[in-house]
């Protein structure tokens, strides 16, 4: 069996721990023409589960702390910057949201979420700094190892990258995460497989594997609704999740084991918005 991130937290923290999702306003460099214009091709450029936090950091952890805290019975939490690339800014302004995020009491760590080709050394040694205040987690968008895929959906940048940003951020005790996503347009069981192990031999600490869903106003939106791709069944991911899960060593924890997009920008597939039902359906069937 598998080590859940509820496990992972309870032996690190000592209870169970929920994360407080924000947005600093960043953008990435796939969208504002440093890499590309348009941005991978699954994105819309949304950020509906993160409280914007550019004018008062602690006031959105608080909004997003009230959605969560009558599940909470220890009050502890981790603050998360979710969306687009969040070290993607002058170091003067990601150390004073940093700062601002890890100040509250009931904030025991946080995890920023980037891209590999965004972390300067500069950026670098600010996370250092804040990992030595509390606990820092950099999760990283690998999404495939497949070459020929990840320009397919625009990723922007070789594994190469990836590699090298896992290596310097474990040279500085930081904990990484890797974002897969399962489904991607022509892609085998075979490829999912072989990007988690990508991302193990990398040195990743963590993994968040993540159904392929297509999204109103995307590229991939327009590609399926011409028939070019299709979406995996329930049954279809399941089986991938599992053979992708069963090569991760014991001390690779697993952080999430699909992901979902808001049910109004959601064009398919259309099982995956009935969250509690496939969670069910995974966790029975995630037995090993």
């Amino acid at each position: 069996m598998y080590k859940t991130v509820n496990e992972y937290y309870k032996e690190k923290y000592g209870c169970k721990i929920y994360k407080l999702s924000i947005n600093g306003g960043f953008t990435c460099p796939n969208r504002d023409g440093t890499v590309g214009n348009k941005g991978c091709i699954f994105c819309n450029g949304s950020s509906d589960f993160a409280e914007d936090c550019r004018q008062n950091v602690k006031e959105a952890l608080e909004k997003a702390k009230k959605r969560v805290e009558a599940k909470s019975k220890s009050g502890k939490y981790i603050a998360y910057f979710q969306s687009f690339t969040s070290t993607y800014d002058t170091v003067s302004n990601l150390k004073k949201m940093y700062l601002d995020a890890i100040s509250p009491e009931y904030i025991v760590g946080i995890n920023i979420a980037t891209r590999p080709d965004c972390i300067s050394d500069e950026v670098l040694e600010l996370l250092a700094e804040i990992n030595k205040i509390k606990p820092l987690c950099v999760e990283l968008g690998l999404q495939t190892s497949n070459p020929e895929t990840a320009k397919y959906i625009r990723r922007g940048y070789e594994n190469e990258v990836y590699i090298n940003a896992v290596k310097r951020l474990k040279q500085r005790n930081i904990e990484v995460i890797t974002h897969i996503i399962i489904g991607l347009p022509f892609e085998t069981k075979a490829d999912a497989v072989n990007s988690t192990k990508f991302a193990v031999d990398a040195g990743t600490k963590g993994i968040k594997f993540h159904l392929l869903h297509i999204l109103k106003n995307t590229d991939l939106e327009k590609e399926y609704l011409n028939g070019k791709i299709r979406c995996l069944t329930l049954e279809e991911y399941t089986d991938i999740l599992k053979s992708s899960i069963k090569i991760l060593p014991k001390n690779v924890i697993v952080h999430r084991i699909t992901g979902d997009g808001a049910k109004s920008q959601l064009v398919a597939p259309l099982w995956s918005a009935d969250k509690k039902r496939v969670l069910n359906f995974l966790n029975k069937n995630l037995r090993f």
